[in-house]
């Protein structure tokens, strides 16, 4: 199977899981308490001026006249509107989506940065001091809860010495990099522990294999060995992981975002919950979910160009 067709494959198999997010987020936004007709109007509201919020929201008609006309919407690129900021759904996602694009990337490629090298370091001094020296800091990390990290960070690093912002984001690219340390460091020293410790097992395991000592006999350098045949090999697994984490982050910004007071997707989800904001909260999970299957998408991309047996399967 060539590239293209592989591409192709795996873009159709995002329509039936965008199909079915639709449908799953559709009945559980209409689980939730309270009437958003309420929350939308003056608290001195009559009856009769609810009652026009209804029509207006569609909530009186029949159940599946209402998720006909939410996919119909949808897919036409109307999400409706905010009963929380009273303007277009899809504008206001499309004014937040930078801020946590930017915090996700920047998270992630701290997290290689980190653990990248220090399971490289860990896997070639197996069962040694610096091996357990490193696993055992990183356990810190994974065992310790991501707000907690972002608490002390904040506690020390921006109020005490005031080295970073206590929250915001910025208006240039320098001062979005200034602004999102802190929460990016955050997210990243757990997400790496996780990275480290899958790169580590696939580094001590491909470098036992046979290829491996094949390629030493020949007399290549370690550095070749290393740079042309483990490293690729090894990457195989901690690339699905690495792509589960991003949509886990992605997904997974709300506590992120609150803490530090980050302008983002995950952060305007937490109010729209709080607000019953229907509308809203569709349009993020939606957001969310197609972000979430690009990132897998592109996942697949890298795991096929890294080992080009999965086109064949």
């Amino acid at each position: 199977m060539s590239s293209l067709s592989y591409l192709v494959s795996r873009l159709l198999q995002i329509i039936p899981t965008f199909l079915l997010v639709m449908v799953v987020i559709f009945l559980l936004v209409r689980m939730l308490p309270g009437d958003p007709a309420i929350a939308m109007a003056d608290a001195k509201a009559t009856e009769a001026q609810l009652e026009l919020i209804r029509q207006k929201l569609g909530l009186n008609e029949p159940f599946f006249m209402q998720f006909f006309y939410f996919v119909k919407n949808t897919l036409s690129g109307d999400m409706g509107t905010s009963i929380l900021l009273k303007a277009p759904v899809l504008d206001v996602i499309i004014e937040r989506i930078p801020v946590t694009a930017f915090l996700t990337l920047y998270a992630v490629g701290l997290s290689i940065l980190i653990a990248g090298p220090l399971a490289f370091v860990a896997a070639l001094n197996k069962n040694g001091m610096l091996d357990i020296a490193i696993r055992s800091s990183f356990q810190v990390g994974l065992s310790t809860p991501v707000f907690y990290i972002g608490l002390l960070l904040l506690t020390f690093l921006a109020a005490s010495l005031r080295l970073f912002p206590v929250g915001g984001y910025g208006t240039t690219f320098l001062e979005h990099l200034h602004h999102l340390m802190l929460p990016a460091l955050t997210v990243a020293l757990y997400t790496s522990a996780i990275i480290m410790r899958n790169l580590r097992s696939a580094v001590i395991e491909v470098l036992d294999a046979e290829y491996v000592q094949f390629a030493r006999s020949k007399g290549l350098s370690r550095s070749v060995v290393l740079g042309r045949h483990v490293l690729r090999n090894a990457l195989i697994s901690t690339v699905t992981l690495l792509g589960l984490s991003i949509g886990a982050l992605m997904s997974g910004t709300l506590v992120t975002e609150t803490v530090f007071a980050v302008p983002g997707l995950g952060r305007l989800m937490l109010e729209a919950i709080f607000a019953r904001d229907y509308p809203l909260i569709q349009g993020l999970t939606l957001t969310f979910a197609v972000m979430v299957s690009l990132v897998f998408l592109f996942t697949d991309m890298v795991q096929a160009w890294l080992d080009p047996r999965l086109r064949l399967s």
